[in-house]
């Protein structure tokens, strides 16, 4: 399937542009999906409006005025960033699993936020997790479990044992906390046709919050994904990018 309108995928946190390369594999040449700020290796992570800029820069770059606009978990409260600050650059809106709104901030979120005593907490938590990923046959359960593929488990503990990350991460925690509550004043001012997408299964950003977003974008439609949990985008690639390709074409 190829999407007319180019579909610009943001990922979420931690992650990567290849989070989107099943989804990417079906929308076809359309897609651009890029690494946001902090996670490519080389530049310096940021708030929400840095990576709304930087986000904007990579369309400029590839000479696009306008596109649907995807975000995953964070990097819904990007998207959601972009189209209430940039409408004319939106012509539609995909959140998966967003955490774009107060209700899907959790008391860990905000205690992750704390300098020192959060960044040490992300990287025994973060620094954990990509340990216990190498592990073969640990990793093949849970890429079992989950329904995710197990290539894309390796590359997630490589990246989740760099320094890097950790900081990334600790750094978006605090945007996080500090700039959703401005997000969440401007999603009424939100346009662009809207599509939220939440996992029943998610327990990271429960259906709860992707419903009271849905309620305070204009409009905007809620679509519930039975089995899903929050890494919608590796679980039901071809899914989403029907939504999305729905998106692009009516917009």
């Amino acid at each position: 399937m190829t999407s007319e309108q180019p579909a610009l995928l943001l990922h979420g946190q931690p992650g990567g542009a290849c989070d989107w390369d099943a989804v990417a594999g079906v929308l076809g040449a359309s897609a651009v999906a890029i690494d946001r700020p902090g996670w490519d290796g080389r530049s310096q992570p940021t708030d929400l409006a840095g990576n709304a800029r930087a986000a904007l820069a990579a369309l400029d770059a590839r000479g696009i005025d306008r596109a649907t606009v995807v975000g995953h978990s964070l990097g819904s409260a990007v998207a959601a960033w972009i189209a209430a600050h940039q409408p004319d650059r939106v012509a539609a809106l995909v959140l998966a699993a967003p955490a774009a709104n107060v209700a899907s901030l959790y008391a860990l979120d905000r205690w992750l936020a704390v300098p020192v005593a959060g960044y040490l907490a992300s990287v025994a938590s973060l620094g954990g997790l990509g340990l216990a990923l190498t592990a073969g046959p640990a990793r093949r359960r849970i890429a079992a479990k989950l329904a995710i593929d197990d290539g894309y488990l390796r590359s997630a503990a490589t990246r989740l044992r760099s320094p890097a990350a950790w900081r990334a991460f600790t750094i978006e925690q605090r945007s996080l906390v500090r700039d959703l509550p401005a997000l969440e004043q401007r999603l009424p001012r939100i346009s662009a046709p809207t599509t939220i997408v939440a996992g029943s299964g998610d327990r990271l950003v429960p259906v709860t919050a992707a419903g009271t977003l849905a309620a305070q974008i204009n409009g905007a439609e809620l679509i519930v994904l039975e089995r899903a949990g929050h890494f919608v985008q590796l679980q039901f690639p071809r899914r989403l990018a029907d939504i999305i390709g729905g998106a692009s074409r009516t917009c």
